[in-house]
């Protein structure tokens, strides 16, 4: 069947070296992409590209620099860019009272800056940053740096494919304090609508992914305790923590031709824990 085909597509993972990046960037290598992980630690870079066989780029997506890296790199073997997946991210969980700025600030470089920078060509970085101090300090780059690459790769048939990825906290208020996480990716999902939005007219579609737990070393902390891990599952309707396939299966639906006329959507992969509210 080719409903749910992406072989021969060329695709960046961001954050693809462990966790939802690399369980996204195997289902994608496996079935017949090409694929290119990038993140900040060589060595775990290194070693994911070698077990699952794809590109590895070493780049920090929180600062400018790292995002035209990966855009150089990119741009020097491929002339086309059917699918990016934006999920490089961090968590900084404290109580109300002791959060830190600059742990706000970490996380909102990691989790939004690396993402996106619109309106498209002519707005200027020190507009948004102006906006931004005041209002959400934030910028999303990476799209707009790849947008000759996407172009190449969309028709009106098989549009090139952005996939955020945001979170369940970002839809509903987490159980534990992680104020600057829980916003950023409430804001992501607006801005992959906003994205979605912008970009169609260029066949060019945007959707996020909205995870529940999974194995990851951002849950590791819990998901390692059995009694934690327990009690986790416990609150999932569907019973378990989420597997590879589960966020693999999305993603490649969301690239293949059966997610060819979906855009501007949050869907949430998460066992249900949505439906809590």
């Amino acid at each position: 069947m080719t409903l749910f085909s992406v072989a021969g597509k060329t695709v960046v993972v961001t954050g693809g070296s462990r966790g939802i990046g690399k369980m996204i960037a195997k289902g994608f290598r496996d079935a017949g992409a090409t694929v290119y992980i990038a993140s900040r630690k060589k060595h775990e870079l290194d070693a994911t590209a070698a077990e699952l066989g794809c590109e590895a780029i070493q780049a920090d997506l929180s600062t400018s620099e790292g995002i035209q890296t990966l855009v150089e790199a990119v741009s020097a073997r491929e002339s086309r860019l059917h699918v990016l997946v934006n999920n490089a991210g961090a968590a900084w969980g404290a109580p109300l009272e002791e959060y830190p700025e600059h742990g706000f600030d970490k996380v909102w470089n990691v989790n939004v800056k690396a993402i996106f920078f619109l309106p498209l060509e002519e707005y200027p970085e020190h507009g948004f940053d102006k906006v931004w101090n005041v209002n959400v300090k934030a910028i999303f780059f990476l799209p707009r740096a790849f947008l000759p690459l996407l172009r190449a790769a969309a028709t009106p048939d098989d549009p090139a494919r952005v996939i955020n990825i945001g979170s369940i906290d970002g839809i509903r208020v987490p159980a534990m304090e992680n104020y600057a996480y829980a916003a950023s990716k409430a804001a992501v999902h607006m801005l992959t609508r906003q994205l979605a939005h912008r970009l169609a007219r260029e066949s060019i579609t945007v959707n996020a992914i909205a995870p529940g737990p999974f194995e990851s070393k951002m849950m590791a902390f819990a998901l390692d305790d059995p009694e934690l891990r327990g009690a986790i599952e416990s609150t999932v309707p569907l019973g378990r923590i989420g597997r590879p396939d589960d966020m693999a299966g999305t993603a490649i639906y969301l690239a293949s031709r059966a997610g060819s006329y979906l855009t501007g959507a949050v869907i949430p992969v998460d066992g249900g824990l949505s439906t809590h509210g």
